[in-house]
Order: C-alpha cells, then structure tokens, then sequence
C-alpha cells in the first residue's frame, strides 16, 4: 500500500533536478510567502480542461500544446504574450478547418521558468559554478551571485504568471480571440512565407462561412463561442517547493489541485520509480502529462500509469512522446501495444522538439524543422498502423521572429542562426515555422480522418 498523500509527501521520496538552496529558512519563508497568494488558476477550470482532453482520448478533438521553452524575466512583456497567443490561435484555426475537430489550446506559458539540467556544475574557463536552471531558480549570466539559487525568485515568478494569465484571459474572452478578428493574428514580417497566402486563404473561407451564418441570424451575439475561447496553461512541474505552496485544496470536492497551472507535466529526466516528482503529481487532481522517451520501457509506462491514474480518468493523462525523428518508429510502437492491451486511457501526444538538438557548425544549438517534420509525420504513421490515435502536438514556439530553428519555407540557414537568436535555452520554433507546421500538420489529420471514415 502507498502511503498517504499529503501535498509535502514527496519529500520522503528521491527528489532529483531540485537546486539547492543555501539558506533553507529564506526558501521557508518564500514559499509561506507563496503559500497565502491567491491561486493562479481554479479547480473546476482544471476539471473543465479534463473533460476537453477525454473528447481528444476518444478522438473528437486535437490538442495543441505550445510555448516557450523557459520563460524569462527579461522578455516579459505584453506584445511577446500576445504574438505567442495570435500565432498559436491561428494553428488551431488551421487544425479545427482541417480536422472539422475542436482544438484544445494548452499554453506552455505563465510558468514554464524551471529547466533540467544535465550536469548540477558548469565549467567556463576553470571556473565552476552552478548551472542555470531557469529564471525561478537563478541568473542565466555567468556569475557567482546570480548563479546561487534564490527563493525569492519564486515570488517574482508567480508575480510574472500571474500577470500573463490575466492578459492570456483577456486576449481569450475579451474580444481578440473573435473569429471575425481572424485576418488580423498575421504577423506583418510573415509577408514573405508562402503559409501566410495559405492563411489567408482560410481566413477568407472562414469570413465567408461567418457572414452566411450572419445572413441565419448566428452571430457572436448569439453564439458566444464565437467570440471567444478556452486557452489553458501548463508547464513542467520540476520546482516541487513551488508547486507545493501553490497546491490548495477545492472547497467544493475536497481534492488537492496545484493552482500553479491547469496542467502540470513530468519530464524524462524526473520520471523513475520512487521519485519525488511522481508522488507529487499523484495526488493532485489537474490532468498531467509525461513524456516518455527511449529510456522508458512498456512495463515501466504500465506501472507509471497506475501510479498516476489508478482509477483511469479519461483525459487525466496525456503521453508525450520525444523519440527524435530517427527513432520514434523503433520505439512508440511497443508502448503504444502496451497501453493498448491494458485499456488505459490516454492523450497521444508528440513532442518533435526535445529528440532533434544538433550543434550547428558555429556552435548553436539548432533543431531542423525537416527533422522535427519527420518525427510529427513518424508519429502519424505509427498510429495509423495500430489503430490508435494521435492526439495532439507539443511544441517549443514563439510568436516572434526569432533564428533558432533551422529550414522551413523562410529558410533560417546556419550562418542566420546568429541573427536573433534569443532564447534562454532551447531552440524555439518562429512564427512562420509554426504556422508551416500547422498546415502540415493538418494534411496528416485530414488523411486520418478520411482513413477513419473510410473505415467506418
């Protein structure tokens, strides 16, 4: 029998890619501090996007997952929110018109600051200091002070999410997320990609089918979905102090939810038997997410699964693969069979981001989008050929018009990564990448869903 959970039990378990705190009463006080905030999010919005995520087990709706790969303090402002909220609406237009399935908007935003790392040290020049483990931790500038881990960043973390989930609720229901508003989420400098015709082009179907909606008497007056939309927010949930002090208990079920965020995620390197991480997830009632990459065996997964879902909770767990483009057809299959044979039931997600990292001649750190391409495509392919399906995409995006990740119809080349190359830490897609692969990606669902008529 496990024991029984309490939001500070995972303490008793092994707690890896935690910083270490060299003041342990000031991270007491931070996270008391934390501990009497508000909740950042609500139990029955949680609740809401578990039942939008059973639609996508059972194949009636697409989920888009996407954001930064870490925040950060320096970047935050308004228009950086905003042109990452217009970009990944106008991927879930192009999916929905594709598809003729709803799409669940789920933000990696207002909380993502926490990153793993795969060494605790890191060396310049003889000089050995702390590793950069994301804004809520420490500084990403080389220095001893900014490198020493300090709680009270936490505080300025929930200060920034909060603000951002304020302007992501207001973007979503204040009238910018109105579909009569759809010509006008094009970013101006994705004039020259030829997806931004394609846009366009929906865009304009799109207008068409609303002014004859008009012409009936449906308007965004009567129909308020129209005018509006559900967009949740997620992030990896690493900084277990943090995730604590944010964990109340809803008045309404008694049911213990981290208000940090409407989902929470285990990463590859968090996810083991016994971990602190998974005893925390475990008792939380928001729906979660795992990423599974080579190193997790079928039996593994199984176990994980009734650690996490024993009572199998359609849309309580979403399965992000991270293969890498050359291996996802060697792997996903057997844990695919698996989770198969034992009913449980899961979000597919793919992650085409985390597997594809190369060192660019001149030492950037890049992903390919032919190779991120290649593994959406192999994720496809697979569950086509065992009868499964495949949910949703997991992606490292922003609305800007950065140089990280090399390919796609702008061409980013080596020799540009250095032009705006602006992340904190992993290569992100731009806009124009992400608006390519949604339309890419919607050829894949339309096959699916043809083949899935075919077969009916």
């Amino acid at each position: 029998m496990k024991q029984n959970w309490t939001p500070e039990s995972w303490k008793q378990c092994e707690a890896r890619q935690l910083p270490a705190y060299p003041d342990p009463a000031a991270l007491d006080r931070a996270t008391a501090t934390l501990g009497n905030y508000p909740p950042l999010v609500f139990a029955g919005e949680a609740r809401n996007l578990t039942a939008d995520l059973a639609k996508v087990v059972e194949g009636k709706a697409f989920l888009l997952q996407g954001g930064d790969c870490a925040e950060s303090f320096a970047e935050f402002h308004p228009n950086n929110i905003r042109d990452t909220f217009r970009v990944l609406l106008q991927m879930a237009v192009v999916l929905t018109f594709a598809s003729k399935l709803p799409t669940v908007k789920l933000g990696r935003m207002a909380g993502q600051f926490a990153k793993p790392r795969s060494a605790d040290f890191e060396e310049i020049d003889g000089v050995s200091l702390p590793s950069y483990r994301g804004d809520i931790v420490n500084d990403i500038a080389f220095e001893e002070a900014g490198r020493t881990p300090d709680p009270e960043r936490m505080i300025k973390a929930y200060s920034q999410a909060a603000s951002t989930l304020n302007l992501l609720r207001a973007f979503a229901g204040g009238g910018y997320a109105n579909l009569l508003q759809v010509h006008a989420w094009t970013h101006d400098f994705m004039g020259r990609s030829p997806w931004t015709k394609k846009f366009k082009d929906v865009a304009d179907r799109i207008g068409e089918a609303l002014d004859f909606m008009e012409a009936c008497g449906i308007n965004p007056e009567t129909v308020p979905q129209l005018k509006g939309t559900d967009f949740y927010t997620s992030h990896e949930a690493l900084l277990l102090p943090y995730e604590q002090a944010l964990t109340r208990q809803d008045s309404l079920t008694g049911q213990w939810y981290d208000t940090s965020a409407h989902m929470l995620w285990i990463g590859d390197r968090t996810r083991f038997e016994g971990s602190a991480h998974v005893e925390f997830l475990r008792g939380i009632g928001n729906p979660i997410g795992m990423k599974c990459g080579p190193s997790l065996a079928p039996d593994a997964l199984l176990r994980m699964l009734d650690t996490l879902n024993p009572k199998r909770v359609p849309g309580r767990m979403t399965l992000i693969t991270r293969y890498g483009h050359d291996k996802i057809e060697a792997h996903l299959p057997a844990i695919i069979r698996a989770v198969k044979a034992e009913g449980q039931p899961v979000v597919w997600s793919c992650d085409p981001m985390h597997g594809n990292v190369v060192k660019a001649a001149n030492g950037y750190k890049t992903r390919p989008f032919d190779r991120i391409l290649a593994e959406v495509r192999g994720f496809f392919a697979v569950h086509r050929a065992e009868g499964t399906h495949g949910g949703g995409i997991h992606i490292e995006m922003t609305g800007q018009n950065v140089t990280e990740c090399t390919g796609g119809a702008m061409d980013v080349s080596e020799q540009s990564l250095s032009d705006r190359y602006h992340t904190h830490c992993d290569p992100r897609l731009n806009a124009g990448q992400s608006l390519e692969l949604a339309f890419l990606l919607a050829e894949m669902l339309n096959q699916e869903m043809s083949d899935r008529k075919a077969a009916a």
